[in-house]
């Protein structure tokens, strides 16, 4: 019996070797529709791509603005357990509240619900596996992916970049 993991390492390796050999074509599906959702959202925070540079860190960058993921187990907010909000990193728009948080065991962040009206989601594609991308309702930003696969009372799990966030601690 093969792992979800295993199952999902050998798709992307799969994929990896498909546009490598050039089996797929040089744009991948996932790049082109997001491009096209992109140019075709707009956003009630927007900069351009040098003002993205100056607002983020090259790994905020990354992730918010090119759909990066950050190593697993590196950033601060996985460990993150004190009362609060998830905001994001490129708007500071309020995003997860810490009591829907909960240790995916996965290495990012994770909740099983957003605040209402702080993400949208839409369908990535990439390395072959259907997945939900979540990205910031105000500027767009890449945050990470939901899955079906969490806690009740939701059932889902947020899986966050902590690059992609920032915490306020509730004032005591």
């Amino acid at each position: 019996m093969f792992s979800r993991r295993q199952i999902l390492l050998a798709g992307g390796g799969l994929g990896l070797a498909a546009l490598v050999t050039g089996v797929l074509p040089k744009m991948t599906m996932r790049s082109a529709l997001i491009g096209e959702a992109s140019a075709a959202e707009t956003f009630e925070v927007s900069h351009s791509d040098a003002q993205w540079h100056q607002l983020l860190s090259a790994e905020q960058y990354e992730i918010l603005r090119q759909e990066g993921t950050e190593r697993a187990y590196s950033s601060a907010l996985n460990n993150e357990h004190r009362d609060g909000i998830f905001a994001c990193a490129g708007c500071d728009l309020a995003l997860f509240s810490s009591k829907t948080k909960f240790d995916s065991h996965t290495g990012w962040p994770s909740f099983w619900a957003p605040l209402e009206h702080a993400v949208a989601t839409r369908e990535d594609r990439s390395f072959g596996v259907l997945r939900e991308e979540v990205h910031c309702r105000r500027c767009g930003g890449h945050l990470g992916h939901v899955f079906n696969d969490g806690p009740k009372p939701t059932g889902l799990r947020y899986c966050m970049n902590g690059l992609a966030m920032t915490f306020k601690p509730q004032a005591a």
